[in-house]
């Protein structure tokens, strides 16, 4: 099928009662995970039902696997998660849409995020995916719906990023990292990558001109200060980050992965807002949202090559417990993709 033509509306009536799905039903490790049969969900009015082709693994899911930071769970859930499906990264085909969605057609293929999407059927908001390029693999365009995505924001929005400038990736062999690295060498910057040892190779093949161990390489050991700093590792104190910095040079913040249960490591990002304005740097926080236009820059670099989803394997919904255990250990070279039976 290509881009643009449907299959008849009348799809999902063809489609069984249940579907398989990665859930946990209480905040924990991936011990929680299990694998169930649970009613095919079905869209409202401003949402369309995707059939999961695959789905990719971001960090948010550990995060959302262990409720932590503690904050977070005012909105998924104080007690127990009010969506026990994890997942939010997707690429599929449209089955269904809602009465109040337009431009967005039964049978096309698209990629973004969404609700769920370790199951063979999720919802998403029509402003949260786009249409998938036809050479655009399945595996690639599982990866752009979060990590993709915010990787764009960080370096091409917040971050600037111009030829020539110093750039230094803090957290590169990670979804986002990765990304990230491929991202400032396309636009002409002198990268420096941090990240372990044993991924070092990784990250110089995605563009990386020098890379640095992150366990022996403190940010004061490199002769001259960075344009900009992508922070998405989020496991150095704000005040060290900055000293990497020239005078007039850029900070973005990704991620924050230490601190206490209340907050995690969002303390540092609230300093370098706060921060600001009583500096010549820029210090700034991401949050990233996914939007279409978004999306669609970034499937539009995988078309042309210019752009390739960093994968470290891909794996069956079954073994969604230890695709997590990989992440949460630091063992993964860029991104994991779960791929349902159905689609597999």
């Amino acid at each position: 099928m290509t881009l643009g033509e449907t299959r008849p509306a009348s799809a999902l009536t063809e489609l069984p009662p249940l579907m398989a799905a990665v859930t946990r039903r209480d905040y924990g490790g991936a011990d929680q995970v299990a694998v169930e049969n649970l009613p095919i969900p079905r869209p409202g009015p401003k949402e369309i039902s995707i059939q999961v082709e695959a789905a990719g693994l971001d960090r948010a899911v550990l995060h959302l696997l262990h409720g932590l930071p503690s904050l977070m769970r005012l909105a998924f859930g104080i007690r127990r998660p009010r969506q026990p499906i994890l997942g939010g990264e997707v690429v599929g085909t449209v089955v269904e849409v809602g009465a109040e969605v337009h431009g967005l057609a039964v049978g096309q293929r698209v990629a973004g995020e969404a609700q769920g999407t370790f199951a063979e059927f999720a919802l998403a908001r029509p402003q949260s995916v786009a249409a998938v390029p036809p050479s655009v693999s399945t595996i690639a365009a599982a990866t752009v719906g979060v990590s993709g995505v915010t990787a764009w924001g960080a370096l091409r929005e917040q971050g600037q990023v111009r030829a020539g400038e110093r750039v230094l990736i803090l957290g590169a062999s990670g979804g986002v990292g990765s990304f990230a690295v491929q991202l400032a060498a396309l636009a002409g910057a002198h990268v420096t990558a941090v990240c372990s040892l044993a991924k070092a190779a990784f990250v110089s093949e995605l563009g990386a001109d020098v890379v640095a161990d992150y366990a022996t390489t403190a940010l004061s050991d490199f002769d001259e200060p960075f344009d900009v700093v992508i922070d998405i590792a989020g496991n150095r104190p704000l005040r060290e980050v900055r000293s990497a910095l020239s005078r007039e040079g850029r900070l973005v913040i990704v991620g924050g992965e230490r601190g206490g249960r209340l907050l995690g490591g969002q303390q540092r990002n609230l300093g370098a807002v706060v921060l600001n304005p009583f500096t010549s740097q820029t210090l700034t926080s991401l949050f990233s949202q996914t939007t279409t236009e978004r999306l669609t820059k970034v499937l539009a670099l995988m078309a042309t090559g210019e752009l390739r989803a960093p994968i470290d394997h891909t794996a069956p919904f079954e073994a969604a417990a230890d695709a997590l255990r990989a992440m949460e250990s630091g063992h993964l070279r860029g991104k994991v993709v779960l791929i349902p039976k159905a689609a597999g």
